[in-house]
């Protein structure tokens, strides 16, 4: 029987859609130019995802008869379109992804907990567009920018063999935690394998690895499932170096939260609300790892770039359900809101979660919820989004995890108690909070 070959089959598979294309012209030129753009783009994932379907199942036949094509592959679907960030606060290039928002439901297990001593923050708020941020330490070049329509402002790393980008950050503790905010333009299915973003704990305070280091890389590769990277170095002899499987394709195009957890050796990662890392011996003993440091590999130059925002450490990362019980009342800033918002940030369930454990515990105890805000806006609109605050953390513990309403009782405070100063984004941050009291 006389068969057709994968290079004819593939060429009828391209002619087919790209008539499908040639009709749809007419309707794309009614719509606006954005949304012509986000309609080609739905076209070409969808063309792109069909063909790849159909080519799997050609090269199945081929490879391995009787499989009837129905092999699963890895997600092929492609990144939006790279554009250039906007440096001037208009239209270009936000980070898009397909994955959408994440529910507090989704985040109802998450199990990370940020220090509760914060040693540095910095959304870049300080710092003129175009400028490379007040603090932090670079051997190379970059610049804060603005992405698309949004006034958020974002810090990129430029690409290149040894380039070290490195906060300000105070001599490290034994125990703290890192977070921060990530986006990328112009990735799509030529975006190497090997472009990551490496995040590392280094005894060298200047621009080198050093004899003693901890690192986890994260991948923006897009056209295959690139796993999760760890490796260390204990006084220049590598102990460990591992991939953890992991498909972050999607992730990585729609902003991600990044959380790290370092208990003495242990050193834990999650990527949104999914734990990828958590090794107990990464870091090593006794070294003093005191310097923060991030670097970009292998991304293309003008091309693909990686940006980061609300980079957060804090100190501890203690269990706050023990301090609860022992002390009657705690305070954290890691319970975090939209912006001017009562709106939770599903990245907060963490904390939540373990006010829901000590409830759960001890039937005996009722809690008293008090939001806190920084001095943005009036007083009168602060005392309001304050109490609406401590209201939704109440209404988190009640419709997630059910905990009796007649149990928790909130109130709002606004700017009138601050615990730093106002005039800088680390005392602000530092000033929005939420404290929980025993009554």
């Amino acid at each position: 029987m006389k068969t057709s070959s994968p290079g004819k089959i593939l060429l009828g598979f391209v002619l087919v859609f790209g008539f499908c294309l040639s009709g749809n012209a007419q309707l794309l030129k009614k719509l606006g130019k954005r949304a012509e753009r986000a309609a080609e783009r739905t076209i070409e994932r969808r063309v792109d995802k069909e063909t790849s379907e159909k080519t799997d199942q050609v090269l199945d036949s081929i490879l391995e008869p009787g499989s009837g094509g129905n092999k699963q592959g890895p997600n092929t679907t492609p990144s939006p379109t790279g554009n250039e960030p906007n440096t001037q606060g208009g239209q270009s290039g936000g980070p898009t992804g397909s994955s959408g928002p994440k529910t507090i439901e989704v985040y109802s297990k998450f199990d990370y907990v940020p220090g509760d001593k914060q040693l540095f923050f910095d959304d870049f708020g300080n710092d003129f567009i175009g400028d490379f941020p007040s603090k932090w330490n670079t051997n190379a070049g970059g610049e804060v920018v603005t992405l698309g329509d949004s006034p958020q402002k974002w810090f990129g790393f430029k690409s290149g063999y040894n380039i070290y980008y490195i906060p300000n950050v105070p001599q490290l503790p034994e125990e703290y935690t890192i977070e921060f905010d990530l986006a990328a333009v112009g990735l799509d299915r030529q975006t190497s394998s090997t472009a990551q973003l490496q995040i590392m704990l280094s005894n060298d305070e200047k621009f080198d690895m050093g004899s003693n280091f901890a690192f986890a890389e994260i991948p923006f590769c897009q056209y295959a499932a690139i796993g999760v990277t760890v490796a260390n170095r204990i006084n220049g002899k590598r102990e460990i170096r591992s991939t953890v499987k992991a498909d972050l394709r999607d992730e990585v195009l729609d902003t991600p939260h990044i959380s790290i957890a370092v208990n003495k050796q242990r050193f834990r990662l999650w990527v949104n609300e999914i734990k990828y890392i958590d090794v107990p011996q990464l870091v090593p003993n006794g070294a003093i790892l005191s310097t923060l440091k991030f670097h970009v590999n292998n991304f293309k130059d003008g091309k693909e770039q990686v940006f980061i925002s609300n980079l957060k450490i804090a100190e501890g990362g203690v269990d706050l359900r023990r301090k609860l019980i022992a002390e009657g009342k705690i305070s954290t800033n890691g319970i975090l809101f939209d912006t001017g918002s009562a709106n939770i940030k599903p990245e907060s369930m963490g904390i939540i979660r373990q006010i829901y454990q000590v409830l759960q515990q001890d039937g005996t105890i009722n809690l008293k919820i008090v939001g806190h805000t920084d001095s943005d806006g009036s007083d009168e609109n602060n005392m309001a989004l304050s109490k609406k605050r401590a209201a939704s953390v109440k209404n988190a513990l009640v419709s997630v995890y059910g905990v009796d309403t007649n149990r928790l009782t909130v109130d709002g405070k606004g700017e009138s108690e601050p615990v730093a100063d106002n005039n800088s984004p680390d005392g602000k941050a530092q000033n929005r909070r939420v404290e929980f009291i025993r009554q």
